[in-house]
Order: structure tokens, then sequence, then C-alpha cells
């Protein structure tokens, strides 16, 4: 459950439904959907996998695996990667996890009563220019993050997610059903899949791994680190499964739930990172009981950020406590100081840092496009290579038990051969173009 908490985050119902307006709708979501369930679901698997093998943090799974393997020490490094990924997406995602809250708090407050386009967009570009503003829930939300690690996994995630992710996805579904009553419902129905194969081109490959990656929480040592607390005996199949289905049913819900309301109100999809920030609160404004509604959506969402950035930061302080000998409360408030302080750049590229540009990108855009469209793609390449070539099959065998011996033959044969050569393919043509 924690895994699924990680997983099912603002990767989904933020970034999903601006990335596919960004990528052409319907065409980068069947994409997606391919790089989700081909690409994504073996090695979600294997990723489960080799941390209940090497029972450690990242670094310490893959140096304990390549010894046992014959292979060289230098494999641990692809475990510093998926940390250091993990450490660039925190930079942006903890401020965005503050929008969450602040928006949380708005609605509540009724805030949103009657507010039409041009005011939504208004209060969201203020709030993009109030950096202390922005800085004071972005702090908040590290905050609670530190508060959830410190209680541990079990305590501090899986009662919460057990009861609020049902409940997002209830109300995700009440909306998506309050959207199908206006034919714009329709119109958005189409832009999600009725896809134009002229739109899908190498970027949009690129972009679309960089997303399943994401949102799935591949190659950014959540899952390797929940995958160590995995206990014996329980069903890594079964698990990746649970986390496929979960996420990518609410990403599409995401995407129901918004690009109905982008087309009513006559907005752009390709709105970009405050997308669903302009949206929603129109939406809200307009609904019989609004400041509940989206009181308690934002709440349910704020829970999902909270279940996500954990799975950032747990394997970074499992490993800073390891590596450093401090108690395990310090690394988690160490850590939080750091990415407090690393978040502070992010919270500036949208006012005082707003003009600088580094090869044509912004310092936010810089960070995504290098964790998501570069360290992603490659960690999960590693992790495949690694399972596939380096661990030896009766280990992976042993952590992956598939019902029948010819699933786990094709599985393993998918995850060794055509796997690392697409997503070479992808990255080698998406960087490329």
């Amino acid at each position: 459950m924690a895994a699924v908490g990680f997983a099912v985050g603002l990767g989904n119902i933020w970034r999903f439904p601006y990335i596919t307006g960004e990528n052409g709708g319907a065409a980068f979501v069947l994409v997606y959907l391919a790089c989700v369930l081909i690409i994504g679901l073996p090695i979600v698997m294997s990723e489960i996998a080799l941390g209940r093998r090497g029972q450690g943090d990242p670094l310490q799974t893959f140096g304990r695996l390549a010894k046992a393997s014959g292979a060289a020490p230098l494999w641990r490094w692809v475990g510093g990667l998926n940390l250091l990924t993990a450490f660039l997406i925190m930079a942006t995602y903890a401020t965005v996890a503050g929008w969450v809250l602040y928006y949380l708090w708005s609605a509540s407050s009724g805030a949103f009563s009657s507010i039409d386009e041009i005011a939504s967009n208004t209060y969201f570009e203020t709030l993009l220019a109030s950096p202390v503003v922005m800085f004071m829930w972005m702090a908040l939300a590290m905050t609670l993050t530190g508060i959830i690690i410190s209680g541990g996994v079990q305590k501090g995630i899986e009662r919460a997610v057990r009861v609020l992710m049902p409940l997002l996805f209830l109300l995700m579904l009440a909306l998506v059903v309050y959207n199908a009553f206006d034919p714009s419902f329709w119109v958005g129905w189409d832009y999600l899949f009725q896809a134009d194969f002229s739109k899908i081109t190498p970027q949009v490959f690129l972009a679309a791994i960089g997303q399943a990656f994401f949102s799935i929480g591949v190659a950014m040592a959540g899952l390797m680190i929940f995958g160590a607390y995995l206990p014996p005996g329980q069903s890594i199949v079964r698990y990746g499964f649970l986390i496929i289905v979960a996420d990518t049913a609410i990403a599409l819900l995401a995407g129901l739930m918004i690009f109905p309301l982008v087309f009513r109100y006559g907005l752009d999809p390709a709105g970009g990172v405050g997308l669903i920030f302009k949206v929603l609160p129109i939406a809200f404004g307009q609904l019989p009981f609004g400041a509940l509604v989206g009181g308690l959506f934002f709440l349910l969402l704020s829970v999902a950020a909270m279940t996500s950035m954990v799975g950032f930061v747990e394997p970074l302080v499992a490993t800073l406590a390891r590596l450093t000998g401090m108690s395990r409360l310090k690394s988690t408030w160490l850590m939080v100081l750091s990415l407090i302080l690393v978040s502070l750049m992010s919270i500036l590229t949208y006012s005082a840092w707003s003009s600088l540009q580094i090869w044509g990108r912004d310092l936010n855009g810089l960070i995504d496009f290098i964790s998501n469209q570069l360290l992603l793609p490659i960690g999960g390449l590693l992790i495949a290579i690694f399972a596939g070539w380096v661990l030896k099959r009766d280990q992976l065998a042993a952590e992956v038990v598939f019902p029948r011996a010819w699933q786990f033959k094709l599985w393993y044969g998918l995850l060794k051969y055509p796997l690392p050569c697409v997503i070479l393919v992808i990255l080698i043509s998406g960087l490329a173009t």
C-alpha cells in the first residue's frame, strides 16, 4: 500500500494532464499506455525484486547483488543514480505539493466561490509571483513528509493510504460523472482517446516513457526501498499489477476530469504546469457545496502528494543514515532541510529567476528534462540490464513468482532482450531529434 501511495500522486493528477496537453492528447496517451504496460510493469517488478533480494538502501542493494553475482562493484552506482534522480525530482515536486496545500486552504475557505476563468488564472499567477507564500507552503509540505517518515512506513503511510486512496478515486469518479452531463465531456474524451497518429514523434515517445516512469515510480529508488521492506512470501507479481492498475486508472480519470473542463471553459489544453490549478477552481466554484467538494478533493490530493514525497525521500533518508551513522530521526530532518533549501531554487524560478535560461529552458524546465527525460529512462534501462543480465536467473525467479512457469519465461525474456533495446532506441531518438 505504501508503494501504491508512492505511485499514485501528483504524477497522475497534476503532471499527466499537462504533459498530455503539451504532447498532442490521444497520441501521447496511446504511447504512454504502451510504455506503462510493456516497459513499466516488468521494470516495476524487477525493482521491487532487487530491493527485497538486496535488503538495503539502493547503494547497498546493487553492491550486494553485484558481488553475489560476481559483477563489477561499479553497479552500486546505479543505486546512486536512482537516488540523484529522486533528489532532483523533489527539487520541483515539493513546490507543487505546496501549491496543493495552498489550494486546500483556499478551497476550504470559499475563495473559489463563483470564480471565473480570468479570476482563476489571476489567482494562480498571483501565487507564482509570491515566493514567500510559496516557500511557506512548500516548507509545510516537506515538514509533513518528515513527520510521516519519522513515524515509519507502516504506521505513517499504510493506514492513510488504505482509507484515503479509495476516497480520492471515488471523488475523481464523481467529478468525471459530473462532466459527463455536459457536451464538452465528449470533446475531452476524443482529445484523450481519438489518436492522430501523425502527432507521434520520437519526442512524444521520450516524453511518454519519462511520464510512465515518473508516474509509477520507476528508477527513483522508492520502489526498491519498499521492496526491501516487503516480507518474504508476498507476491511481487500481484503487487506489481496492483501498482500499475491503480496508477493508470487514476491517470486516465484525471484526464477525464480535467480536459472536459478545459474545453468547457475555453482554456488551453497545453496550459503547462498550472493546468489543474487553473481549471479545478472554476468547477468547484460552480458546484453545489463547492467549498466542501473542493476542500475534500485538495485534502485527498494533499495526501496523495505526501505519500509520493515519502517514496522519494525515504530512500534518501535510509542511505544518509547508513553512510553517516546518524539516527533515522536526525537523518530525516537533515534531508528535509536540504530539500527545502534546494526547492527554494524552484520557487525563485517562477519569480526573481524567471528570465534565467539554460540551454533554452528555465531552471525548473531544465531539472524536469534532466530528471524525467534523461535520468529516468537511463535508470530504467540499467535496472532492466542488471535484472536480466547480471543477477542470476534463479535469484530473480525466487523473488518474482508467477503462477505458471511459462509466464516467468515470457516476462524474463521480455526483460532481458527487447526492453533494453526499446528504451535505448527511445532515449537516443528522442534526444537526437
